[in-house]
């Protein structure tokens, strides 16, 4: 297996010192667009290779996947990039793998109410082709989306005969110290694409109705997390899981909830207010020239603020990525289950000196690369994780020294 890692920021970053310590892999091409960043990831290991890649380019991926004999592209960029890396890799011949998809756009008209371009969308409406080719792109398989998605699958297979809800609820309570000690407003992963997932319609579906929109924030509950973590108000938030798991596990409903805090929230409906949370570019006049320039307001707000990737000295607490399912167990009774994964940012520091969240976004795929290489799991066409038995996984997620668990309430 030959790999090309597109993306060397937080999680390309804790995904090379993952991958570091595996031999499922002859090489790794770490590019990155500065290619700097890609060098000092690319240190780690002697198998790894530092180059420079145009992510908004098909070409530019193509050129490296040829240029390197690339067997399977690792897509671990912004969202907004996930079109020119996947065509990329086909139009080059590799297998492909994603922790986000491409994205969606909201119905014209109801956007609360009704979906327009569902995020997914563009990337199935070419699963024939990659089938045909006989070529596998795996997509969703972060944490978010990318192991609630594995819980499902293993939960329909080995825990439930019936299920109600497929319900992703995911919290956390990480704190970023300042230099003062206290508390600062500093989010622990990409704000591009937080803005993206949080300020879209979130999507809900329903098998009576199938997929339709609410407004941000909607139906709030609170879940109490496990390990410490405690009790969480989680709200509607657009996510994959809800586009995936329907597919190819037979449930009522399927939902995902995050838990943002009202500091968070207010700061997100504040840009949203300003325009902030735009992406077109605006003229700005230069101050130094006096010229116009154009800058994307989305940008600024991202250049503004710590790049989570180096928060992992300042951060303390837990993360929990998890599914809460419901419906009926292998005996015919009600059941309820909470299958999850906690990762403490003291221990990912300390074991690989990368925060906790990026680590367990960046765990998954190479747990899913490693069963690929083996042939444990194989496929063609645009998958989810759901496609795939779940308990080699599972297993292989705990040899990592990452164990999942399971709470029945």
């Amino acid at each position: 297996m030959r790999i090309l890692l597109v993306g060397a920021g937080g999680v390309g970053g804790a995904f090379a010192a993952i991958v570091a310590r595996r031999d499922f892999f002859e090489t790794l091409v770490v590019a990155d667009y500065d290619e700097a960043r890609a060098q000092k990831a690319a240190a780690a290991d002697a198998r790894f290779t530092a180059a420079r890649v145009d992510a908004s380019d098909a070409a530019s991926v193509q050129a490296l996947v040829e240029e390197h004999r690339i067997t399977h592209v690792m897509n671990a960029v912004d969202p907004r990039f996930v079109m020119p890396i996947f065509d990329g890799a086909a139009t080059a011949g590799a297998h492909y793998l994603d922790m986000a998809m491409s994205l969606s756009r909201p119905h014209p008209t109801t956007p609360y109410s009704e979906v327009g371009v569902k995020l997914g969308d563009e990337q199935f409406a070419k699963a024939e082709e990659w089938e045909r080719a006989g070529r596998l792109a795996l997509v969703g398989i972060g944490v978010e989306p990318g192991l609630s998605d594995v819980f499902a699958r293993y939960a329909a297979d080995h825990l439930f005969s019936e299920i109600d809800e497929l319900g992703t609820r995911d919290g956390a309570n990480l704190e970023v110290l300042g230099e003062d000690g206290e508390p600062i407003f500093a989010p622990s992963f990409s704000i591009w694409t937080t803005i993206e997932e949080c300020l879209n319609p979130p999507v809900v579906w329903e098998k009576e109705r199938g997929w339709f929109t609410t407004p941000p924030f909607s139906e709030p509950e609170v879940f109490d997390f496990p390990e410490g973590i405690g009790p969480v108000e989680c709200v509607n938030v657009e996510h994959e899981e809800v586009l995936l798991m329907p597919r190819w596990v037979d449930c009522k409903r399927a939902t995902f909830k995050y838990g943002l805090g009202d500091e968070f929230i207010g700061v997100l409906k504040t840009l949203h207010k300003l325009g902030l949370d735009r992406t077109d570019k605006v003229r700005v006049p230069s101050t130094s020239s006096g010229t116009l320039v154009e800058v994307a307001p989305r940008d600024v707000v991202a250049a503004c603020l710590p790049d989570p990737a180096g928060l992992g000295e300042r951060m303390r607490g837990k993360t929990c990525a998890g599914l809460h399912v419901t419906g009926k167990g292998k005996d015919g009774r009600p059941r309820s289950t909470y299958l999850y994964h906690v990762v403490d940012n003291e221990w990912s520091m300390r074991e690989y000196g990368h925060q906790c969240v990026v680590w367990q976004t960046a765990v998954n795929p190479v747990v899913a690369l490693e069963l690929l290489a083996s042939g444990t799991w194989s496929g063609a066409g645009v998958l989810g994780p759901e496609a795939f038995d779940a308990v080699p996984f599972l297993d292989l997620l705990t040899e990592y020294g990452s164990p999942w668990g399971m709470r029945d309430d």
